[in-house]
């Protein structure tokens, strides 16, 4: 028997940003730096691993709000368009750096490269398309690629209305098959918030497990003997997997996790801030207001001002010995834990995906020798790298245990998703989520037009939805885009209600809506009706 099995969670979510009404629209870099220094770096790491024959399984979500604008035509040409204007504006920092500031060049340098080898594997490799990647590495058997809810609804405040929760994940499904071509096996549950009676939902829709914040577990009724290091099944079945807080907080602890290291690429100084107007103003947003252009030479330094100039060099020598000090970390963790558990543990550990590369620069490189070092312990027989469907294939008998309320949240339960500062949208929106299945009862089986106007007004309810926009509104970044979001959406439905109650349609207004909101294309509004259980099969 060996140490124990170790699951490695990657969670790629990002909220739906498209804006075809503006040529240039500032959130919509969320997407295109997200491709440049995670998903694409990622996919880099997984094709250097293969070609090096080192074995790795992990577990990987994509939500549906970025697999729709992962597959946007507009999207994707204005990442090209996104990346030359990098690449142009790498040549000009070339030149700046050779004549005035030589000890940056080297890494002027190294992003001439990144940004080179984005636009060469966005554009002729993948086609545009990145999903074609994360497709060829679950049918390499690499990956578990899975799905959560349709717009990233934090489900907890959803529970009075049951036909809203079935929404959301049965079009997160749909989406999911549609293009990636396999049924999902488990779900991420937004930001892990789990209630009473969530797993009623999972079963209904096929699926077999979702994960958990470690409270969730270690205070389920009843206790599970096996804590955290291993998963726990609800009374219908389905399998609660907990995260370790012991091999997260290696990674997440601002203070004290791998990240924080001060050799390591810092993420606020930025040319967009540093360099003035006159130089840098194409290449920030509308030519006056500073943002962060990826360009950045300092490192983490510590608390000063001044800050050192970033040594890539130094800095992946750092990322492989803060690899190996996490593998060895995590077998000495094995060890203790064998002393005191009558089966092998699992330990746990999800991420969000762009913790690695956009937000923690050399994430890719860390990840890409935790494989490595772990695939040695493998060969020893001490550590298998599982998906949460390879422990539950081989290890199919396991504790029941109801998992209690909880999130990954600040302080661990609903309070970041309902404070005073987001607390006004809920009442907005749950009227509309009434709205909407009245409107599915009186119009069971509308077509042509009626039909159109009632999915793009369920698309509207479940944007305004997404986990994303409370969040910013209780952290205080990007706040006044945010209300606009949520404020938009619910305009658009209850234009949308009234003109359905006139049985005056608008066509020109609803196309022009329905052109910007254009993801979930199996959309069906029946699914809102009370008396459907299942409307995708």
């Amino acid at each position: 028997m060996g140490l124990g099995y170790l699951c490695f969670v990657l969670h790629a979510h990002l909220p739906f940003v498209r804006h075809p009404e503006y040529e240039d629209f500032l959130e919509e870099k969320w997407l295109f730096e997200a491709l440049s220094e995670t998903y694409l770096p990622l996919l880099r790491v997984f094709s250097e691993l293969e070609r090096e024959e080192v074995p790795f399984r992990l577990t990987l979500s994509i939500s549906p709000t970025l697999i729709s604008m992962l597959t946007d035509e507009l999207l994707q040409d204005r990442y090209i368009a996104h990346l030359e204007k990098l690449l142009e504006l790498s040549e000009k920092e070339l030149e700046r750096t050779s004549a005035e500031d030589p000890e940056h060049l080297p890494v002027a340098r190294m992003y001439q490269r990144l940004y080179k080898q984005n636009l060469e594997d966005f554009a002729d490799l993948y086609q545009k398309n990145i999903l074609k990647g994360f497709k060829y590495f679950q049918k390499q058997g690499n990956l578990e690629l899975i799905t959560t809810a349709a717009s990233h609804s934090f489900l907890p405040l959803y529970q009075d209305f049951p036909r809203d929760i079935e929404a959301q994940i049965q079009v997160a499904m749909a989406t999911h098959h549609r293009f990636l071509g396999k049924e999902s096996a488990g779900m991420w549950v937004p930001e892990c918030g789990y209630f009473n009676g969530l797993e009623d939902y999972l079963n209904r829709n096929n699926l077999n497990y979702f994960f958990a914040a470690a409270h969730g577990l270690m205070f389920a009724s009843p206790q599970p003997r096996s804590g955290v290091y291993a998963p726990v099944r609800t009374p219908n079945g389905i399998a609660a997997f907990g995260r370790d807080p012991v091999a997260s907080h290696a990674v997440w602890s601002a203070q004290e996790g791998y990240p924080s290291d001060h050799v390591y690429r810092d993420f606020y100084r930025d040319i967009g801030y540093d360099l003035p107007l006159d130089y840098i103003g194409p290449y920030i947003h509308d030519g006056n207001i500073r943002v962060s252009t990826g360009f950045k030479y300092s490192a983490i330094t510590g608390e000063t001002e001044k800050k050192l100039p970033y040594n890539p060099e130094k800095a992946r020598a750092k990322a492989a010995e803060h690899a190996e000090n996490f593998v060895y970390n995590r077998i000495r963790q094995f060890d203790k834990l064998s002393e005191v558990m009558d089966i092998p543990p699992l330990i746990n550990i999800p991420f969000d995906a762009e913790l690695f590369g956009h937000w923690w620069f050399e994430g890719p490189i860390w990840i890409k020798e935790v494989f490595r070092n772990f695939a040695d312990a493998e060969t020893s027989g001490g550590i298998d790298m599982v998906t949460p469907t390879d422990y539950l294939n081989t290890n199919p008998d396991i504790q029941t245990a109801t998992p209690s309320f909880s999130s990954w949240g600040e302080k661990g339960y609903a309070q970041v998703w309902l404070d005073g500062q987001n607390d006004w949208i809920y009442r907005h929106i749950h009227k509309n989520i009434r709205r909407m299945e009245e409107l599915a009862q009186r119009f069971p089986d509308e077509h042509g037009l009626k039909e159109r106007a009632l999915n793009q007004a369920a698309r509207e309810v479940l944007l305004s939805q997404a986990s994303d926009w409370p969040f910013i509104m209780k952290t205080g970044t990007t706040v006044p885009y945010a209300v606009r979001r949520v404020k938009e959406h619910i305009y658009n439905f209850n234009q949308i209600y009234g003109s359905l109650c006139r049985n005056t349609v608008n066509t020109e207004w609803l196309t022009r809506i329905a052109q910007k909101n254009n993801l979930f294309p199996d959309m069906d509004y029946r699914i809102f009706r009370k008396d459907i259980s299942r409307v995708h099969q």
